[in-house]
């Protein structure tokens, strides 16, 4: 099972996502918080040093390899990946 929250900055998906996956005892990742630990770079940093259409490929990156290596767990999603490529 794969679930994937998203909504908009500060809603709430990184709290509810990691009490959630206590709940069903599934695997939580947070997906703005997976690129900062792979690029040693904050989010807000990566946008500015780096700019979005570099950030969005990241999370591209990110967000495959997660889906791709993991059969169940939840993501919390950043606002923007739902509107992005073939996110």
């Amino acid at each position: 099972m794969k679930i994937f929250l998203i909504g908009f900055m500060g809603s709430g998906k990184s709290h509810w996502g990691h009490l959630l996956s206590q709940k069903l005892g599934l695997r939580f990742f947070d997906l703005d918080k997976q690129i900062e630990e792979e690029n040693g770079k904050s989010v807000n940093e990566i946008f500015s040093t780096e700019g979005e259409e570099h950030f969005r490929l990241l999370e591209k990156e990110i967000l495959y390899i997660i889906t791709e290596s993991h059969d169940n767990f939840i993501m919390a999603c950043g606002g923007g990946a739902p509107c992005f490529y073939k996110n």
